[in-house]
């Protein structure tokens, strides 16, 4: 927000300059952005009066100008499209210097001699028009120095506030804060009821009280829209951002800057019947003020009369009801929105306007009929007319309650370090506006005033204190406890040891948005409803994510894009399940690999990477547990997966998460020119590590066994592992898959898997008929249970 130094000095003018003024106010939570002045630094320009205007003989563009104004009438060459006969402009004379170190000379152009230069805004630095000369208001004093007569030794503060303080969004606001700071009461410009000279009321009816309680308005007639508003004010406007259109928009915009009140004046005669607050019906048209034509929402509060919409609330008017030309009698309207139903209501068609910045961030909700009667003053003032009576339509009910916040003295100490005296603290709250309730023997009630909508705890105000009190005063103070060292508990594996593994084997870490768009997620998880956002920061990311794969792949793609040939990714988050007990928030490990097996080097085979590489990746991962054994995978159709290369992963039997090949339907949607493979497990599952055991290692001989088995090709090789170990004994030390044959000898519908099996007793060495016996035991198992037989 920026505003004019001399305007809020006006208000409140502490003993300081403008350098100590805004770190008073940066550190007191305004930040200030920037601070520029309000013009460049330039010397002998006056006031101007163009007294006749002829064409250059020599240049069709070019204008032959005689300006008043000096010390006798001097002529000009000037350009500009608008010079004409009657206009003020400030007026460079002879021996001027202008921003830049321009100076001004005689000169001849085009053979017409030329005494000075007429300006526009851009050439003093002064506005951002560049498009003719800069026309003064008509009364400006010829001759008058134009520094002096715009009072241009000014600074423009440019202050980025944070959301929470809404109340700071205006002159009234800051002059507020500044005058808490320093001791000092705002010197606020009287506002006294206007009274009433005709009778005419318009009437307002509230159908949606929750989000639009209060509503105030005014009939004004006869005024004089052909009068401009006065020069300070347009300057005013213009110093803080905003264009001067009319007497009465620049009034309510006025009005909003000073008082922190959004208002908005219709044509009377443009409006049927009177005002309903409502709920926009579903498309509904409404044409605006900035020339758009929207199709409204059903979720959005309108401003209409008993015949259509004719402004969105808080937001923008509509162009139908707009003041115009012909207007000769205005509604005026001041309302209280509710923050929460506003916010989000502009972004969602595209809009940001000074209205809706300040209703989502919270509007005094007792200020709408002080803020019709300061507009009402200016208006007559400036363009006349007749004031009705204010009428206001209220919903007790919906209005905000009242709110009342306790502080304890011993809270204050253990947050700011420090104990700070009763009646400081008294003074600094009751000068921020709030009221003293009650004192109790530990502390204190405190009201909060109807424009704070950010104090609703203790800790805010705890935070009001250290601010005014001052953060650069607050005592330093070094702590001293008694700190134990929590016991480690070996057991848990930690993510530490998850990501470390997972870069160790090659994978890069990726952190992606826990919101996905809505399409993309429904490709990976077509069954999900997710949890939609209110107000999403786009359209692209409006849900929350079911699954950690749709931003993994997008990163993928992403690499992809950019000829990234070998790409390993991997991510740890949360998942966002809805089910019956609420919404699950799932820690989850996901993986993404495609393309090359190995960095490209002479001495590695060229290859690309396939599933049993992935699969490989994962079962290392569950190697830092220490118990693998009690993972496993089993075939499971997933929609995400390809239907032919893609497994559960069990712990225990338990589900834990997923493993496989991209869909190929989606890796042709989402153009993907190579496979991709992608595992997802739960962080619960890899959580805790098995602690190890120590164990004297067996001084006799290992023996080792190998046998081939015929099965039928669909039996799983991992249900022949299991049948086997349990099978063997207690001496089994190792079991493993060395081969897998199919092909020439063996039934085309059979095949050859080759075990190895070592075993080892730890006080003696095993006799040839006890190896014998546990073989036996694992022919014969394989034998009943999957009709295997010996090769």
């Amino acid at each position: 927000m920026k505003l004019s130094e001399s305007w809020l000095r006006e208000w409140v003018d502490p003993a300081l300059g403008t350098d100590e003024l805004v770190e008073q106010i940066t550190m007191a939570g305004l930040e200030v952005d920037a601070t520029e002045a309000v013009a460049g630094e330039f010397s002998g320009v006056i006031v101007g009066e163009v007294l006749s205007v002829e064409p250059h003989p020599n240049a069709d563009k070019l204008r032959v100008c005689q300006v008043a104004g000096a010390a006798e009438v001097a002529q000009v060459v000037c350009g500009a499209p608008n010079a004409r006969a009657g206009i003020k402009v400030p007026f460079a004379t002879v021996g001027a210097v202008l921003p830049g170190d321009v100076k001004i000379k005689k000169a001849k152009l085009r053979g017409v001699e030329s005494r000075g230069m007429l300006c526009a805004q851009t050439e003093l630095q002064a506005g951002d028009d560049a498009s003719g000369l800069w026309e003064l208001p008509a009364d400006a004093p010829t001759g008058q120095p134009l520094q002096r007569y715009l009072q241009l030794d000014d600074t423009l503060i440019d202050i980025d506030l944070t959301p929470n303080r809404g109340d700071c969004l205006s002159i009234k606001g800051v002059a507020r804060d500044i005058g808490v700071l320093n001791r000092l009461s705002p010197d606020a410009p009287a506002i006294e009821p206007v009274a009433a000279t005709i009778d005419d009321v318009f009437p307002v009816h509230i159908e949606a009280a929750a989000r639009c309680p209060r509503y105030a308005g005014r009939i004004i007639r006869n005024i004089d829209i052909g009068r401009p508003s006065p020069s300070w004010m347009q300057e005013r406007l213009r110093r803080c951002g905003v264009r001067s259109i009319d007497a009465v928009v620049d009034v309510t915009n006025y009005v909003m800057l000073e008082q922190g009140v959004p208002m908005h004046a219709f044509d009377l005669n443009t409006l049927d019947r009177g005002i309903v607050v409502r709920m926009a019906t579903d498309a509904e048209p409404l044409a605006l003020l900035d020339g758009q034509e929207v199709k409204l929402q059903a979720d959005t509060l309108v401003i209409a009369d008993h015949g259509k919409a004719v402004a969105m609330a808080g937001i923008m008017g509509g162009a139908a009801t707009a003041v115009g030309e012909t207007t000769r009698d205005i509604f005026l309207e001041s309302a209280f929105f509710d923050p929460v139903g506003i916010a989000g209501q502009a972004r969602s068609y595209g809009l940001h306007t000074e209205s809706s910045h300040r209703f989502e961030r919270g509007v005094d909700y007792r200020m709408q009929e002080q803020a019709i009667e300061r507009a009402t003053r200016l208006l007559l003032d400036i363009v006349g007319g007749e004031p009705g009576p204010v009428s206001i339509a209220e919903d007790a009910a919906a209005m905000p309650a009242g709110r009342q916040v306790k502080l304890r003295r011993e809270r204050i100490h253990k947050g700011l370090g420090f104990e700070m005296p009763d009646a400081e603290v008294v003074d600094i709250l009751c000068r921020l506006g709030l009221e003293l309730i009650e004192t109790q023997g530990g502390g204190w009630t405190f009201g909060v005033p109807s424009y704070r909508f950010d104090i609703a705890l203790e800790e805010d105000l705890l935070e009001e204190l250290a601010r005014v009190f001052g953060y650069n005063r607050l005592p330093t103070t070094s702590f001293s406890t008694e700190l134990r060292i929590k016991p480690n508990t070996e057991s848990l594996l930690g993510l530490k040891a998850v990501r470390q593994h997972l870069i160790a084997k090659g994978y890069y870490e990726a952190i992606t948005y826990s919101f996905v768009e809505p399409d993309l997620l429904k490709l990976f998880d077509p069954k999900a409803e997710p949890v939609e956002l209110q107000n999403p920061i786009s359209a692209d990311m409006a849900v929350m994510r079911t699954t950690l794969w749709p931003g993994l792949v997008h990163a993928l793609q992403h690499n992809l894009n950019r000829q990234q040939q070998r790409i390993r990714l991997f991510e740890t988050g949360l998942r966002f399940v809805p089910s019956a007990k609420g919404l699950l928030q799932e820690a989850m490990v996901a993986g993404a690999i495609c393309g090359e097996r190995y960095p490209e080097s002479w001495a590695l085979k060229a290859g690309g990477v396939d599933f049993y590489d992935l699969k490989g990746d994962l079962e290392s991962l569950l190697e830092l547990t220490g118990n693998a054994i009690a993972f496993s995978f089993m075939a499971a159709q997933h929609p995400a997966l390809h239907p032919g290369q893609s497994a559960l992963v069990l712990k225990n039997g338990t589900e834990v998460g997923y493993i496989g090949t991209i869909h190929p339907q989606i890796q042709q949607r989402l153009g993907l020119p190579q496979p991709v493979f992608l595992f997802e497990i739960a962080q619960s599952a890899v959580a805790e590590a098995k602690l190890p055991r120590f164990r004297e290692l067996s001084k006799f001989p290992e023996v080792r066994r190998d046998i081939a088995v015929i099965v039928d090709q669909s039996q799983p090789v991992e249900r022949l592992l299991e049948t086997a170990s349990s099978k063997a004994g207690d001496y089994l030390q190792e079991l493993k898959v060395f081969d897998l044959y199919v092909g020439k000898g063996i039934d085309p519908h059979r095949k050859s898997v080759a075990l190895g099996l070592t075993f080892q007793h730890p006080s003696r060495t095993l006799t040839e008929d006890e190896i014998n016996a546990s073989m036996d035991a694992v022919v014969r198992s394989l034998e009943v249970e999957f009709d295997a037989t010996l090769r």
